[in-house]
């Protein structure tokens, strides 16, 4: 690697940055693709297919090319509302994966060290915990307290900032009527198909770590589908 670019790819792991480094296999030249690195002219025939690899997070060769892509990304951060036994495994098992997880629930009780020991915890009401810590596009919420006072404000605030993924935990009955809420305060049928509800795929379990399996299996599923 040429030491200009090296260098370069240093200062952006130290400010914490997103990047991709693209390599020529036939010549070893490399350059870095970034929103704050626009594709040299050489690379402009593929900026299609590297800017789609970049976003897929699909690292390897690009197709009919002598071009290999690998990217780095930064965790993406799930919001958790709701300190409950599932949102303790679901972290647990966020820990070996690329997510970041914030614990939002105001109940002290629930959001104790013990419970949650590397993970971020906002003892606050979901209004003040974003103000404190904002949503965006590329972050995923997840609803788990079952109590409309907690979840439904987190799930507006989610669908406002069109989180890539959302997703709330109820049976369908349940779901059916916080969609009616949420359909009260003026979202459309459209926004609100898009939170996954009940949430996780259909693996048949009822335990807590098999709900959090099968939300973590759905969030990985939707991560690689943008």
């Amino acid at each position: 690697m040429q030491p200009i670019i090296l260098k370069e790819v240093l200062r952006l792991k130290k400010e914490k940055k997103e990047f991709s480094i693209i390599t020529d296999i036939n010549n070893a030249a490399n350059y870095i693709y970034s929103p704050q690195h626009p594709l040299p002219t050489i690379l402009e025939p593929y900026a299609a297919a590297i800017k789609t690899a970049a976003v897929k997070r699909t690292n390897g060769m690009i197709a009919e090319t002598s071009l290999f892509i690998d990217n780095y990304h930064l965790p993406i951060k799930v919001f958790i509302v709701g300190a409950v036994h599932i949102a303790q495994y679901f972290c647990d098992f966020a820990r070996h994966l690329n997510f970041e997880t914030i614990i939002i629930d105001p109940r002290g009780y629930f959001t104790s060290k013990q419970r949650f020991p590397e993970t971020k915890v906002i003892n606050k009401w979901p209004g003040e915990a974003f103000l404190e810590l904002p949503l965006h596009a590329n972050d995923a919420l997840i609803a788990l307290t079952h109590d409309p006072k907690i979840d439904d404000p987190a799930l507006s605030h989610a669908l406002t900032q069109q989180c890539f993924y959302i997703g709330a935990l109820g049976s369908k009955k349940s779901h059916a009527s916080r969609c009616q809420r949420l359909q009260a305060l003026g979202f459309t049928g459209a926004a609100l198909n898009s939170i996954h509800g009940p949430i996780g795929i259909k693996l048949g379990g009822r335990a807590a770590p098999e709900i959090a399996l099968s939300i973590i299996a759905q969030l990985v599923t939707e991560v690689y589908k943008r």
